[in-house]
């Protein structure tokens, strides 16, 4: 059974418009890959239904020579190119940093608000290539790639459509892609068909769906959603009267993890417990090392990473504990390749727009002999 947008009946629906939601932890633990009907959804404003044979894509701005490409002419010119990858909203995991203290008018995302995929389509690389934009020192360094969709937001001030950039070091790497499809099927209207970006190890506000225009300029875009909205603010301020540029510009995605199982508050049997849960690095670092405590902290046992499937993705982990009868508090720390580790507590990383909680996380559980 689905429900809105082709979405599973159990999804976590924050919001039906604009449509966001998150799959259970059950439902996103299942499978390595997140189905298309399992992906969580984040959405600023109404879903446009796009019409493929009439849809093209418009490349301009610092470039050599303008594009107008339709989507057959997109796939008959350029390399399909295939990345597994994971997309994670900036949000995810705010409903830890809400527990601290209240942030009005913003989704409780929980630990869903991630999934990964296989995606199928094009390098922007090459894309830029053909309009005569390729990466080099000076002043291209301060060049950056911004991304239009025709998605209008209410919550814009202005209302506007959607948009955000990268810079160009960023968008001329291999991984980054136009995509048209995921996990070997043609994007659905909830995932941006006719086409993508994916920015692979950055935050998902950056990876713009339904794509219609590309514009290479001097800085980053000057849209509400690049210049205003995701950006980490600092504790005492006012997100209502925030402007262009305050705060900090969020991209790479921090080393985050979620335990997934047991579920927060569940009951459990006394004696040997599975754990299980996610962890990812972001911006191609790899996840080092997931370390589980059955016991607050106290004691630690280190997790089976399972399966590598590159840089971009996440690891699905498990590691087994031992539990007395009582009640118990689980606690997961992830580590990347630089030997960088999750902060403790969600406390210490508290923004009023309630973004990059990636502070360890805790399930309290209760053991029962059965």
């Amino acid at each position: 059974m689905t429900t809105s947008w082709g979405k599973r009946a159990d999804m976590l629906v924050h919001e039906e418009e604009p449509f966001n939601a998150e799959p259970t932890s059950a439902a996103l633990a299942a499978s390595y890959l997140t189905p298309t009907d399992t992906f969580y959804s984040r959405n600023h404003g109404p879903i446009p239904t796009l019409d493929r044979g009439t849809w093209r894509l418009d490349v301009d701005g610092l470039v050599d020579i303008r594009l107008r490409l339709s989507l057959a002419e997109l796939q008959d010119r350029f390399e399909e190119h295939v990345v597994t990858a994971t997309v994670q909203c900036a949000g995810n995991r705010r409903a830890g940093l809400i527990a601290v203290r209240d942030i009005p008018g913003e989704d409780p995302w929980q630990d869903g608000a991630t999934s990964t995929a296989v995606w199928a389509g094009i390098r922007l690389a090459d894309v830029l290539a053909e309009a005569g934009v390729t990466q080099a020192g000076g002043e291209a360094d301060e060049t950056h790639v911004a991304f239009q969709a025709p998605d209008v937001s209410q919550l814009a001030r202005p209302s506007q459509a959607y948009g955000g950039s990268i810079p160009l070091a960023k968008a001329t790497r291999p991984e980054v892609l136009l995509a048209w499809s995921m996990n070997g099927e043609a994007l659905t209207p909830v995932h941006g068909a006719p086409l993508r970006v994916v920015v692979p190890g950055w935050i998902g506000a950056r990876s713009v769906k339904w794509l219609e225009r590309i514009i290479v300029r001097h800085g980053p875009s000057d849209n509400y959603f690049q210049s205003v909205a995701y950006r980490l603010l600092p504790p005492d301020a006012d997100p209502d009267t925030a402007g262009p540029g305050n705060g900090l510009s969020l991209g790479p995605i921090a080393l985050n993890s979620a335990i997934l199982s047991p579920a927060d508050d569940s009951t459990v049997s006394a004696g040997a417990l599975a754990v299980s849960g996610y962890a990812f690095a972001g911006d191609g670092r790899r996840v080092a090392r997931v370390d589980v405590s059955p016991d607050g902290g106290h004691t630690w046992v280190q997790a089976d990473l399972g399966p590598d499937r590159g840089p971009w993705a996440w690891r699905l982990w498990r590691a087994q504990v031992h539990l007395a009868a009582g009640d118990a508090l689980l606690v997961a720390q992830a580590w990347d390749g630089t030997a960088a580790a999750q902060p403790s507590e969600a406390e210490h990383l508290w923004n009023p727009k309630g973004y990059v909680n990636n502070a360890c996380p805790r399930a309290r559980v209760h053991a029962v002999h059965r």
